[in-house]
């Protein structure tokens, strides 16, 4: 029974990471919540204690810079707080015309989706397997099955994240640690404001998934230690069809979907 062991959540602050460390503390786990607002954290870390009787640690960061993930890292070792269950959820997209977005965000997006995921997962794996135990949850997105015109860039890093999931968890078999990725579709979350995909066709087309099902979905194929769970029968009969469509039609269509308005560009 892992019940009392330490969970490390990202992107804790809203969304599907919200809902996941409430199921993490609803299951006895104590939390290290990471993301950038603090206050959000704190409210959240607040009630977790009070109405799951366990241990909360706010950690207020910036992903994006390598520094701060290494004092993250530092501060837990040297509170002893070892972290047996990894979930990198914290993530960026921007929607619109590559040329058209700006660099610094494209790049933010490129190290907090790529570079921070994967050196939190150097880190805290490297640890598990020194323990022989620990799980790691990677959310990826339907998105990274396919290319994704005018979300070029976050479709790729979904891409590298589900790829990168897929090989490290078969390089840690046998070693007590296992990697499951996750890979929802459209799912109701602040990313779409932050992303600005509101008003984009392809969401005003498909379903959408609220962040507990997907988070409960998640944890429960973790917790079977599951390499990919892609939450929604909808999203997996997506995810074949983009298989068996001929590249090129795709595309087409994808286009068509994310195109943005005018005004966007």
């Amino acid at each position: 029974m892992m019940a009392l062991t330490t969970a490390l959540v990202t992107g804790a602050s809203s969304g599907i990471g919200y809902e996941i460390s409430k199921l993490l503390a609803e299951l006895g786990h104590d939390l290290v919540l990471v993301a950038r607002r603090e206050d959000r954290l704190q409210q959240l870390a607040d009630y977790l204690e009070q109405e799951f009787s366990i241990s909360v640690k706010v950690m207020a960061i910036d992903l994006t810079r390598l520094d701060q993930i290494d004092e993250l890292y530092a501060t837990l070792q040297q509170e002893n707080i070892p972290v047996d269950i990894l979930v990198n959820n914290a993530g960026l997209g921007n929607w619109g015309p590559f040329t058209a977005n700006e660099a610094k965000a494209t790049l933010e997006e490129i190290q907090l989706n790529v570079v921070a995921l994967t050196y939190l997962s150097k880190l805290f794996a490297t640890d598990m397997v020194k323990r022989g135990l620990g799980k790691i949850l990677n959310i990826a997105s339907v998105s990274g099955f396919m290319p994704g015109p005018y979300m070029a860039v976050y479709n790729a890093t979904k891409a590298y994240v589900l790829s990168f999931s897929e090989a490290l968890g078969v390089e840690l078999k046998g070693t007590g640690v296992s990697v499951t990725v996750s890979c929802p579709g459209p799912t109701e979350s602040e990313f779409h404001q932050q992303a600005g995909t509101t008003s984009s066709l392809f969401l005003k087309l498909l379903p959408m998934m609220n962040s507990t099902q997907v988070a409960r979905i998640s944890l429960n194929a973790m917790n079977k230690r599951k390499s990919v769970i892609v939450p929604g029968t909808f999203n997996w009969l997506m995810i074949l069809s983009s298989r068996f469509t001929p590249k090129g039609i795709l595309l087409f269509v994808l286009k068509r979907l994310m195109k943005p308005n005018k005004r966007h560009y």
